[in-house]
């Protein structure tokens, strides 16, 4: 099924014609019940009633970003996509599609991800029809196609890659890759939606989150990781620091032997990693007996 333009005139013209056959219509029948009955000019004006009525069938309105797919007993005749008042072949079926951007927003679905974890996913989903043929007779109905196979498609590309990562390795995740999995959803979702005449704008995730029955253990976990990378650094700075502090004294001609060394080396590690403040404890001298 492919879509293309129906045949269709200027409607207001039908207007015209449709108001002449209406008085031509009145006036016969007033001649030919006027005192004797003239059967003639009583069918002549059924005819004319018939013909109105065909005209007026014909007449559709088209508004603003909508088109209309006709059909005559069965048949696909074109689609109309130019707003305004039409005059169509009669007697046929007028479908309005509208052709307006929208947008659907899926549900919070429960989905394990690739390690396991059960997380909840929701998504945005901005679409147009393209295709009027293809979206009014590929599928029964193009709005909730495209519910379902955006529900379907969020539940597949989430299962693909873990929430998020625990190493320092640059890897694929949920939350770390939000844009490239939303290009990725939208990839996917359009090759799904390709025969219904159905373009995919924009797809963007709306909600990602652990499921609540493991929210609290994954958050002990995210700070006992953020904790442990932050000690990292502040050890590696504070080898730095010390190493730093020997050099200058040496530099300054302050030789220290290696057990002072080895106890001012374990005084400023305390004093620089510790993460409240170090109290010191002040030797004012060695009382010999």
């Amino acid at each position: 099924m492919q879509e293309h333009k129906a045949w269709h005139v200027n409607g207001f013209a039908v207007i015209f014609v449709s108001i002449m056959l209406f008085v031509l219509m009145i006036l016969t029948f007033v001649k030919g019940v006027d005192e004797t009955p003239n059967f003639s000019l009583i069918a002549l004006g059924a005819v004319q009633l018939i013909l109105l009525v065909i005209c007026l069938s014909s007449l559709i309105i088209v508004n603003p970003n909508e088109s209309a797919v006709i059909t005559f007993f069965g048949k696909y005749k074109g689609s109309v996509l130019e707003s305004g008042l039409w005059m169509v072949l009669p007697l046929t079926e007028k479908r309005k599609v509208t052709l307006r951007v929208r947008n659907f927003t899926s549900q919070k679905l429960k989905v394990n991800d690739a390690q396991g974890n059960p997380v909840e996913i929701a998504a945005v989903v901005v679409f147009k029809v393209m295709d009027t043929a293809k979206a009014s007779f590929n599928v029964d109905n193009y709005e909730k196609f495209v519910e379902i196979q955006s529900e379907t498609a969020v539940r597949h590309i989430a299962a693909q890659y873990p929430y998020d990562t625990f190493s320092d390795e640059q890897q694929f995740s949920l939350r770390g890759n939000a844009d490239d999995v939303a290009r990725e959803l939208l990839t996917e979702l359009q090759s799904k939606l390709l025969f219904s005449g159905v373009q995919i704008i924009e797809t963007r995730l709306i909600h990602l989150a652990y499921a609540q029955e493991i929210a609290s253990a994954m958050l002990q976990r995210q700070q006992a990781t953020a904790i442990v990378a932050a000690r990292s650094k502040i050890v590696e700075g504070a080898v730095g620091m010390v190493d730093m502090a020997l050099r200058q004294l040496e530099d300054k001609g302050i030789v220290l032997d290696e057990e002072r060394r080895a106890v001012m080396v374990n005084n400023l590690m305390v004093a620089i990693v510790s993460d409240k403040g170090a109290t010191p404890v002040i030797n004012t001298g060695t009382l010999y007996t």
